[in-house]
C-alpha cells in the first residue's frame, strides 16, 4: 500500500488544497474488510499526544469490490491555516495522510505519509519555513 502527494517536496500551505493518490497492492480483495484514509496532525514528545482528524473517507467492503485495487485511487481536501507543523526540542507538531487497512482476520495495516503545513502564502513569497526543522521551501 502507498500514498503519493502531488508536491514532491512535501510542503502544503494552510488554505490550500492537499491532493494525493492511493493505492493497495499485494493484499487481495477477499482479504480486505475496509479502508480508511485520513488527513490528521498529531503532536509527539513532552506531555500528551495530541491527535486531530482533518479529512476522513472509509471504504467498506462492498464499495472496496466495486472499485477494485488494480488502479490508483484520489484523495484531495482543502487544508486548514492551522495548526503549522512545528518541530521543537519538546513538542512536534506533525501532518500526514494516514491509511489504514482492516483485514478480514481482525488486523489492521497503517502506513502514514507525512507532509508539512506552512504559512498561507508563503510558498509563493519563498518565506515557507518549519519552525525548528533545517528544511525550507525554494520558491516556485
Amino acid at each position: 500500500m502507498s500514498v503519493s502527494l502531488c508536491r514532491e517536496d512535501g510542503i502544503y500551505e494552510g488554505g490550500k488544497e492537499l491532493s494525493a493518490t492511493w493505492r493497495v497492492s499485494r493484499v487481495t480483495l477477499d482479504s480486505l474488510s475496509a479502508i480508511e484514509i485520513s488527513v490528521l496532525w498529531y503532536s509527539e514528545g513532552k506531555g500528551d499526544t495530541d491527535l486531530h482528524v482533518h479529512h476522513f473517507e472509509r471504504y467498506e467492503e462492498e464499495q472496496i469490490r466495486r472499485f477494485g485495487l488494480a488502479d490508483k485511487h484520489s484523495l484531495a481536501c482543502l487544508l486548514p491555516a492551522t495548526p503549522l507543523s512545528y518541530h521543537g526540542r519538546l513538542i512536534r507538531l506533525r501532518w500526514c495522510v494516514r491509511m489504514r487497512l482492516f483485514l478480514s482476520d481482525g488486523r489492521e495495516i497503517v502506513t502514514d505519509q507525512p507532509f508539512y503545513l506552512v504559512a498561507p502564502q508563503s510558498i509563493q513569497r519563498g518565506t515557507a519555513i518549519v519552525v525548528g526543522d533545517e528544511r525550507r521551501s525554494r520558491p516556485q
